[in-house]
């Protein structure tokens, strides 16, 4: 579409791929904040994280989606990943279905199936291409995507984390965006809630600091925010384990293990909300 300078336009863009892709880490180099949790574990998103991008008369709606993942390593069937695409992308404008560097497996296969089957405008985004030893493999990784699927916008290798290529890619999604009133206010750069946010940032302090000796799957619920009027806010958080011997991880001799969550969480809130942070986290085992 061509664009007038004197028009609106706005459009929902799904990050679509397996885990470890970088989804996350591209939506927070993109939005300039850190609104959805990177780790190197599978799956650490568990929810939908929108982001907002507004540039003058542009408005950009992203949606973080959990990555598609094997289990046990026996992948998702064909019918499961098109419920869970199907209903991803239902009020998508665009797609952006990354891949890690020139790994194609049967998964992406069946994604890119998927959607290009549905009348959706695809762009394929290669990430992590600052990994790729032998950059001469990249061009005829690019004509093969562009042979399997003739129907795709196009294909835009990138590094998220380095931020390589990221204004390319948001420069061909606003091609592919409909004339449309913005949805949000300008100063909008996220629809997460305080305690979705504080609950996020309890989560990835958990991953990081106990890698695989706790499910990253695991209830975390705000009892009670108080923001008082000189610029305080207390805390009151509940984190539900599995069983005693989690809790006992967590907890840690003397404290010591959720003392030191509880500070880390705390000096990342307070930069979220520019506010002196108090935080209590209770750890408690889940009632049968």
């Amino acid at each position: 579409m061509k664009h007038n300078n004197n028009n609106k336009f706005c459009g929902k863009i799904v990050l679509l791929g397996k885990s470890n892709v970088g989804k996350s880490t591209l939506l927070n180099q993109i939005i300039g904040d850190k609104i959805s949790i990177v780790s190197h574990k599978t799956n650490t998103t568990q929810t939908q994280v929108i982001g907002i991008q507004t540039e003058n008369n542009f408005q950009l709606i992203y949606i973080d989606t959990p990555g598609i993942y094997n289990k046990k390593n026996i992948y998702f069937s064909i019918n499961n990943i098109n419920q869970y695409i199907k209903k991803t992308i239902a009020n998508a404008n665009v797609i952006v279905f990354m891949i890690n560097q020139i790994h194609f497996n049967i998964t992406d296969e069946k994604i890119l199936q998927l959607i290009t089957k549905i009348n959706k405008s695809i762009i394929v985004v290669i990430n992590k291409i600052d990994l790729i030893n032998n950059k001469k493999l990249l061009l005829p990784f690019i004509q093969l995507l562009h042979k399997k699927n003739n129907n795709l916008n196009c294909i835009i290798p990138i590094s998220a984390k380095k931020k390589h290529n990221i204004t390319n890619l948001i420069k061909e999604i606003k091609t592919l965006l409909p004339q449309s009133r913005h949805e949000y206010s300008n100063n909008i750069n996220t629809t997460n809630s305080l305690n979705f946010t504080i609950t996020e940032i309890i989560r990835e302090k958990i991953i990081y600091y106990f890698h695989k000796e706790i499910p990253y799957i695991i209830d975390i619920k705000v009892e009670s925010i108080n923001i008082s009027s000189n610029r305080n806010c207390s805390i009151k958080v509940l984190l539900m384990v599995n069983n005693y011997r989690q809790k006992k991880i967590i907890i840690g001799e003397k404290g010591e293990k959720i003392k030191h969550i509880s500070t880390l969480a705390r000096k990342n809130i307070e930069k979220k909300i520019l506010k002196t942070v108090f935080i209590t986290i209770w750890v408690i085992t889940k009632k049968k």
